[in-house]
């Protein structure tokens, strides 16, 4: 039996005090360590107790420092993925005996990475060692991080499925490199892939992401999802199955498996019980091999209503007065994923009647509206926005859609058949509504012609909801009422305690804290005094400032009074709508 190392040999003497590595970390100062270490001679406790007592700093950051203190590394559990083959060598009562977890493992130098709540339990580790016959590097991690991992990724399906599928896969992957392009075919729709990918596509449907990533690190392959908007690290694969998983789904989209050097496109449909998605599939050449992102477009649920995503107030009462007017041009403006599309479907929806005829041009058709004629481009045949918009005046629209208004002769396009009295919406990436104006401008428009088309402008970005299953109320600091009373000035209550709200975390959101999403918004009317600002070339910060004062709710404030109503929460607007 080959002799491993000694295990005890990851746990190096302490190097320095708890207090000292908390000091060098900055996290504590001089004076509140001089604090912490009498309050522990007087009272006769250990340093950790003293800190946690004092309330000083967070549980995480005393961890982190006391693993530095042991020379240990340090996990954080919650955007770590888990190896379905690194959780099969310990089991639940072991793991949940102990408090630990193994996340890792490396076949070559036949090493299991385990994180630990109590990195110094010496019989713990050569429990494991003696049990697995592996090397075992230790993590330090948070006792509640632990925890929850083990009642997570013990019980949840993504894992242990695709841990049971790998056990029977080897063979399969290996097959890959022998056979030609048809056996090739036959071998990736076996069992144990074909279990794989359905198990990434099911978890990906049962957790609401929008988007899955399959990225081949060099060595293994990291598998991730976008829920509400954020990626999670959820699950790594061996790197002995990436040709099999990346053929499979090359398969489904009806891909040609034997081009490994260009980007290639494809879609597929998936069902799992009641439940129906088109999947939008490209494939990108990379170092390490062919990284996959799948984009999820659920068949049902149907397109949300304009307040359903958000919109009230006075931002709703504008775009519903600007989208009746029967000719002229609305722009949707936001970075990539912020919403774009859908608020413009929703737009659509409302004004679709069998009284008009709508026609979209759209880089792809993403959902398809009963009673609107919607056309993918195709730049291959040289049917782009510009030469479909084109063809669409002569098919006698109403109301048109282009999907993104990118050129001078897109932009040329859509004025003209606003001026000859088409309804026309699109949209454009600028950072808020008043930029979307004078960007408009760059790409060509002259200013009088785009000053008598305008209707309106909407700005907006994408929040995740509080979970109302763990939602809590908080009083924030001095420092955040100033700022929000800043921003919001006349739309802030005076006299009123105020209360901002979280989620703690829970088994309904994933201990996330969050929920779904909403839309935070801003509508920029063209008012007189604006078009004149068009005529007169006026920057985007003189336009918003005109906006402003004539009413406009800007996209922070609007984000400010959803998390004053318990919508979402403080630090989710700051981080989409920080300017």
């Amino acid at each position: 039996m080959k002799i491993m190392p000694d295990p005890f040999s990851t746990i190096p003497n302490a190097k320095v005090s708890l207090v000292d590595a908390l000091v060098s970390e900055r996290l504590l100062t001089h004076e509140q360590a001089r604090q912490v270490k009498l309050k522990s001679a007087t009272e006769g406790i250990p340093e950790e107790k003293a800190i946690e007592s004092l309330n000083l700093i967070k549980k995480e950051e005393i961890e982190k420092a006391k693993a530095k203190s042991l020379g240990l590394p340090f996990i954080s559990l919650g955007s770590s993925s888990f190896s379905p083959q690194a959780l099969g060598f310990i089991p639940f009562s072991v793991a949940e005996r102990f408090s630990l977890i193994p996340f890792a493992y490396d076949d070559k130098l036949k090493t299991l990475s385990v994180a630990m709540s109590n990195a110094t339990d010496l019989e713990a580790i050569s429990f494991i060692r003696r049990r697995t016959g592996l090397n075992i590097k230790v993590f330090a991690a948070e006792k509640n991080d632990v925890e929850q991992a083990i009642s997570v990724q013990y019980r949840q399906g993504l894992v242990g499925e695709v841990g049971e599928a790998l056990k029977e896969s080897v063979e399969v992957s290996e097959k890959v490199h022998t056979y030609d392009t048809t056996q090739i075919s036959q071998t990736v729709a076996e069992a144990p892939i074909a279990k794989i990918v359905s198990t990434i596509l099911d978890y990906a449907m049962a957790s609401r992401s929008s988007d899955i990533h399959v990225e081949p690190q060099e060595d293994r392959i990291r598998v991730r999802y976008r829920i509400d908007g954020i990626l999670y690290d959820k699950l790594s694969l061996p790197k002995n199955v990436q040709d099999s998983v990346v053929s499979r789904i090359k398969i489904m989209s009806d891909m040609k498996i034997d081009e490994h050097r260009i980007p290639q496109d494809g879609r597929f449909n998936f069902k799992t019980g009641d439940k129906e998605v088109d999947l939008r599939i490209s494939v990108l050449p990379t170092a390490h091999g062919e990284k996959i992102v799948m984009r999820l477009l659920r068949k049902s649920g149907g397109i949300p209503s304009l307040e359903k995503l958000g919109l009230s107030g006075a931002s709703l009462r504008n775009l519903e007065t600007a989208i009746l007017r029967p000719h002229g041009i609305i722009i949707v403006c936001g970075p990539t994923g912020s919403g774009k599309t859908t608020t413009l479907y929703s737009v659509l929806s409302r004004l679709n009647t069998t009284r008009v005829n709508i026609m979209t041009l759209e880089d792809p058709v993403e959902y398809q509206i009963t009673g609107v004629n919607q056309v993918a481009i195709n730049p291959a045949v040289g049917l782009t926005f510009a030469t479909g918009l084109r063809s669409f005046l002569r098919q006698d629209p109403n109301i048109i859609l282009v999907g993104e208004i990118r050129d001078q002769e897109t932009t040329d396009l859509a004025i003209q058949a606003a001026l000859t009295g088409h309804l026309v919406f699109s949209t454009l990436h600028t950072s808020n509504a008043a930029g979307a104006l004078p960007r408009l401008i760059d790409l060509g428009a002259q200013s009088f012609l785009l000053a008598s088309t305008m209707n309106a402008v909407l700005g907006q970005r994408i929040v995740r909801i509080i979970c109302d299953h763990c939602k809590e109320s908080y009083i924030p600091l001095p420092q955040i009422v100033d700022e929000m009373k800043n921003v919001l000035q006349k739309l802030f209550p005076s006299n009123k305690e105020i209360k901002l709200y979280k989620g703690k975390g829970c088994d309904e959101c994933g201990s996330s804290g969050y929920l779904g999403r909403i839309g935070i918004f801003e509508t920029l009317p063209v008012s007189e005094k604006i078009i004149k600002l068009i005529s007169e070339n006026a920057d985007s910060g003189t336009i918003e400032r005109q906006a402003i004062s004539e009413g406009m709710i800007t996209m922070k404030q609007d984000g400010y009074l959803k998390a004053l109503g318990g919508v979402t929460t403080i630090e989710e607007v700051i981080r989409v709508a920080q300017e």
